[in-house]
C-alpha cells in the first residue's frame, strides 16, 4: 500500500521529471549523449590496457628489475583508485558534465607527461596522475547513462557505448605492435602510444562539451526549471504532445542525498554485494589485459609473438560487446552477471593449460568476448542500486575498490604466475570467480527493466 502523504514540491518535480524521461522513446539525444560518451570510454580502456600491453617493451627501455615493474602496471589504477572517489563525490556536487570534462583533461595532460618519461619513476608519477583523471570514467558513464535513457532500452544503449569503448583494448594491442619495434621521428615507437592517448582523449573531450547536464541530477539540487527544458527538448525530439502522455502521480520515496545512506537499509546489502564483486571482477577482467604479455613470455614466446596473440585475443573485446546487446534488457542481470562470470573462468583455465598457439589464441579470444559480456552487464547493473542524489559517490566508492584491486595484481599474481606457471594464475582467478559468483547470487536484486528513481 503507497502512502498518500503529499510530497514537497521540489520532490514532486523531481519524481515527474524521473518518470517523463522514463517513458520517453529513444531519440537523437540519447544517440548522441551515448556516443559521446563510448568516446571518452574509448581512452578509458585504451589506457588501462597500455602499460600492461607494452610492460616487457618498458622492462627492457627503462632497464627495470620486478618491482619498478610492478609500481609501472599499479600506479595507473592506484590513481583510478583516488579518481573514482573523489571525482565521482564531485559529480554528485557539481553535475555529472562538469565533472567529465575535468577527468579526461587531466588524463590527457599527465599522459602527454608520461610520453616524455626520462626515468621509470617519471613514468610511474604521471601515470598514478592520468589515472586520477579517468578513475572516475567508468562510473560516471555509468551514471549518466542510467539516469538518461529509458528503462526498457538501458541496458542495449550502454552496451553500445561500451562496445565504441572497447575497440581501445585492440586499439592499444595493435599500435603497440606496430610501434614498438620502430623509432619514429628518432622517438622510440612506445612514447607515440602515450602520444595518441593524450590527442585522442582531446578529441573526446571536444565531444563531450556537446553533452546535456542530466536532468535527474539538476533535479536532484532543486534546479527543476533548467531540468525541464532539457526534458521538454528530448520530448519535442520524440514528438509527444503532453495532452497525450499519461499523468503520473509522485510516489513518496525519500529523497536520499547523505552518503551514509548506503551503509543502512535498504541499500546495506546492495552495497555488501557491489563492494564484493567490484574487488573480485577486476581480478577477473584485468588479470588477462593486465598480464597476458607476461603469461605468453612465460609460455616461452617471444615479445613480438606475445604483443601479436595478445592483439589478435583482444578483438575478443568489442566483439563481446556486441553479442551482448541483445541479452542485456531480455536478460535479469543478476543472472547473465553469474554465467558470463562463471564462463569467464572456464576460459581462462583453458588459456593457462594450452600449449599450442592455435588454442592459446582461442582461449584467449573467448576469455576476452566472454569478459565483455560480464563487464556490459555489470555497468548497467552498478548503476542501477542508488537513487540519484549519492549516485556517483555511492558507485564511484564500489568501483574505487575495483581500481584499488587492479592495482594490486602485479604484485598478487605476478609471484603466483613466476611460482605456479599460468595454469596456477588461472586457478587464482578462477576462485576470485566462484565467490563473486556466489555473493551475486546470494544478494543481489532484480533490475532489469526498472527505473532509476529520481
Amino acid at each position: 500500500m503507497v502512502s498518500s502523504t503529499p510530497l514537497p514540491a521540489r520532490q514532486r518535480a523531481g519524481v515527474s521529471i524521473g518518470a517523463t524521461l522514463d517513458r520517453l522513446p529513444v531519440v537523437r539525444t540519447h544517440r548522441l549523449l551515448t556516443t559521446a560518451v563510448g568516446a571518452g570510454l574509448f581512452f578509458d580502456f585504451f589506457d588501462s590496457n597500455l602499460s600492461g600491453t607494452i610492460s616487457k617493451v618498458l622492462q627492457t627501455d627503462f632497464a627495470v628489475g620486478a618491482t619498478s615493474l610492478k609500481l609501472i602496471l599499479a600506479s595507473a589504477f592506484v590513481g583510478q583508485f583516488f579518481g573514482a572517489l573523489l571525482l565521482g563525490r564531485l559529480a554528485d556536487r557539481v553535475g555529472r558534465r562538469t565533472a567529465f570534462l575535468i577527468n579526461l583533461a587531466v588524463y590527457s595532460v599527465a599522459t602527454l607527461a608520461g610520453a616524455f618519461a626520462p626515468t621509470a619513476a617519471w613514468l610511474i608519477v604521471t601515470r598514478f596522475v592520468a589515472g586520477v583523471g579517468i578513475g572516475a570514467e567508468q562510473c560516471l558513464s555509468d551514471s549518466y547513462l542510467a539516469e538518461i535513457l529509458p528503462p526498457t532500452r538501458r541496458g542495449q544503449f550502454v552496451g553500445w557505448a561500451y562496445t565504441l569503448a572497447y575497440c581501445g583494448v585492440p586499439a592499444v594491442g595493435f599500435a603497440a605492435l606496430w610501434l614498438t619495434p620502430h623509432h619514429i621521428f628518432g622517438v622510440v615507437g612506445w612514447r607515440w602510444l602515450f602520444v595518441l592517448g593524450a590527442v585522442g582523449s582531446v578529441v573526446a573531450w571536444l565531444l563531450r562539451r556537446r553533452l546535456i547536464e542530466s536532468p535527474r541530477w539538476l533535479a536532484s539540487r532543486g534546479r527543476n526549471a533548467e531540468a525541464e527544458e532539457l526534458v521538454s527538448a528530448m520530448r519535442a525530439e520524440a514528438v509527444l504532445a503532453s495532452a497525450e502522455e499519461p499523468v503520473v502521480e509522485p510516489q513518496p520515496t525519500p529523497e536520499v542525498t547523505s552518503v551514509l545512506a548506503i551503509l543502512r537499509r535498504p541499500y546495506l546489502r546492495r552495497t555488501i554485494m557491489l563492494w564484493v564483486f567490484c574487488a573480485l571482477s577486476s581480478v577477473i577482467y584485468y588479470g588477462f589485459g593486465t598480464l597476458a604479455p607476461q603469461v605468453l613470455a612465460e609460455k616461452g614466446y617471444s615479445v613480438v609473438q606475445g604483443l601479436t596473440y595478445t592483439a589478435v585475443s583482444f578483438l575478443g573485446y568489442p566483439i563481446g560487446s556486441l553479442l551482448s546487446l541483445p541479452l542485456l534488457d531480455r536478460m535479469e542481470r543478476r543472472t547473465l552477471l553469474a554465467t558470463s562470470g562463471a564462463a569467464v573462468a572456464g576460459c581462462g583455465l583453458g588459456f593457462g593449460l594450452s600449449g599450442a598457439s592455435a588454442a592459446v589464441v582461442a582461449f584467449g579470444v573467448a576469455y576476452t568476448l566472454l569478459s565483455n559480456v560480464f563487464a556490459n552487464v555489470s555497468h548497467v547493473y552498478l548503476a542501477e542500486q542508488y537513487p540519484t542524489g549519492v549516485r556517483t559517490t555511492a558507485v564511484g566508492a564500489a568501483y574505487s575498490l575495483s581500481r584499488l584491486s587492479t592495482g594490486a595484481l602485479p604484485f598478487v599474481l605476478l609471484p603466483v604466475l613466476t611460482a605456479g606457471g599460468p595454469v596456477w594464475l588461472f586457478v587464482a582467478i578462477a576462485g576470485c570467480a566462484a565467490v563473486l559468483v556466489t555473493t551475486v547470487l546470494a544478494l543481489g536484486g532484480r533490475t532489469t527493466g526498472s527505473s532509476v528513481g529520481r
